[in-house]
């Protein structure tokens, strides 16, 4: 499955990007478990981010990568199988799940509920 991992980026860390980037190492991390456990991971920050560089942001949070960071992530969800929604809050993971429950995806809150494909 390609399964979208929703989390906390920039929830709860007033803009710095030190705390930024240290909830983007957790969710990097649970991307990582779900490859193990057989599956695709995607995080819409992994698109959205260079597109909006390339676009002209400087960095998260400016108005350009506003521009780009919701509206990839909802249009991945799309072409995704599931969400894993990891803990803390997050306005932006809420509303990327309440998509995935109007298209009838499958809603992870916790690694264990993923099937593991074997080989």
């Amino acid at each position: 499955m390609l399964i979208l991992i929703a989390g906390p980026v920039r929830s709860g860390t007033n803009g710095d990007e030190a705390l930024i980037h240290i909830n983007m190492k957790k969710l990097d991390e649970m991307a990582l478990q779900v490859y193990q456990k057989g599956h695709t991971p995607v995080i819409g920050e992994w698109l959205a981010l260079p597109l909006a560089s390339a676009a002209g942001s400087q960095k998260i949070g400016d108005e350009i990568s506003e521009s780009f960071l919701y509206p990839v992530a909802h249009r991945l969800i799309h072409c995704c199988d599931a969400i894993l929604r990891t803990p803390g809050a997050s306005n932006g993971a809420d509303n990327d799940v309440r998509i995935a429950q109007q298209l009838g995806l499958p809603i992870y809150t916790e690694l264990a509920a993923i099937p593991t494909i074997p080989g």
